[in-house]
């Protein structure tokens, strides 16, 4: 586990858990408030020769910013403090790495991981070798990120070829379900809502339920009755984050696809999470930016049961208060999908 110092400008308890995800071990954080970031080094000089202080004493192994750095500020802060430096997207592509398990999913991470590699070689051809493995460097591996830049783009437009191949192939399934007149409903939300653990729920199949952020990469879709008799397909996808690097939404583009063609959409939100409309509006802004902004949505507030006794009942409002764990409200969410996907079907349909 690699000992890590995080530096960023506000609150870094996201980027604790990112790191913690990601395999480091977080030994102190550095809040630097500035008007504007430093264009050489983000932090300025007076801080980076702290930092490079403490880690001659500490021995850490990577410093991991909150923001994305450009790559002139990557490779002067690696030759000033002599570590291992990453940022917030490649903690990111590093955990997606960790999680990918499908080939869709691993063509998807290593396309936006050569994406964000391939302008951080020029001028600095050492790069790749200062990384010494770990952190930040997962995914493709390591003889890819020592391909010069012409065979870089060769294998972003083989990659692009093959997901988009993915792409015609799940158009190919949507248009057959289209046929078998199937609604489609796909959960999205902040990452650890609660998601998979609804999915689960709704489905009542065993799929993986974790803590862990981004613990669902690989789309899921399952056929289920809802009310007994009304047959609908329900998907789960990756979760949603602040700040999530363009290069995902990008690579990620043929399986948020699932999102883009529902029929209905379930925004779930962590209510025991004091941040959720933060969030809330996070998964808004990704929602528009893939063309899923004006789609039907339905809000569900999951983790009822983790709210103190005497919270906010928000299941008085418009709005589902549910739990995925404890099974409350489920029924009236059923409900409510029902109520919002079967008018859009042939009524006159006999359902088996």
């Amino acid at each position: 586990m690699e000992s890590a110092i995080l530096v960023g400008t506000q609150n870094l308890d996201e980027l604790r858990e990112l790191a913690k995800s990601a395999g480091a071990r977080v030994i102190d954080e550095v809040i630097q408030h500035r008007d504007r970031p430093d264009p050489a080094t983000y932090i300025g000089k007076g801080k980076v020769q702290e930092l490079r202080e403490q880690i001659l004493v500490e021995g850490v192994a990577v410093v991991i910013f909150d923001e994305e750095l450009s790559p002139s500020q990557q490779k002067n802060l690696e030759e000033a403090l002599d570590t291992k430096v990453v940022d917030r997207t490649a903690i990111i592509l590093d955990i997606f790495a960790k999680r990918a398990r499908t080939k869709e999913g691993k063509l998807q991470v290593e396309l936006a991981q050569l994406n964000y590699r391939l302008n951080r070689l020029t001028g600095h051809r050492d790069y790749l070798s200062r990384l010494g493995g770990g952190i930040g460097t997962r995914g493709p591996g390591e003889t890819k990120l020592e391909m010069d830049r012409r065979q870089i783009r060769h294998r972003i437009a083989t990659l692009r070829r093959e997901i988009e191949h993915i792409r015609k192939h799940r158009q190919l399934h949507r248009e057959r379900r289209r046929r078998d007149n199937l609604p489609l409903v796909s959960l999205v939300g902040y990452t650890n809502a609660g998601k998979s653990t609804l999915f689960q729920a709704l489905s009542k199949e065993d799929t993986l339920v974790s803590s862990r952020l981004f613990s669902t990469l690989d789309p899921l879709i399952r056929r289920i009755q809802l009310g007994g008799s009304f047959p609908v397909l329900i998907s789960d996808t990756v979760g949603f984050i602040r700040k999530l690097p363009h290069l995902l939404v990008s690579a990620f583009r043929a399986t948020l696809e699932e999102v883009v063609e529902a029929d209905l959409i379930l925004h779930v939100i962590d209510a025991s999470d004091p941040d959720h409309e933060q969030k809330r509006t996070v998964v808004n802004a990704v929602l528009e930016e893939i063309g899923a902004g004006d789609h039907p949505r339905l809000t569900v507030y999951n983790k009822a049961d983790l709210l103190p006794l005497g919270g906010a009942d928000r299941s008085k409002s418009s709005e589902l208060l549910v739990s995925a764990v404890t099974g409350q409200n489920l029924d009236r969410l059923v409900q409510e999908i029902v109520a919002s996907v079967k008018p859009a079907y042939d009524l006159t349909k006999t359902y088996d």
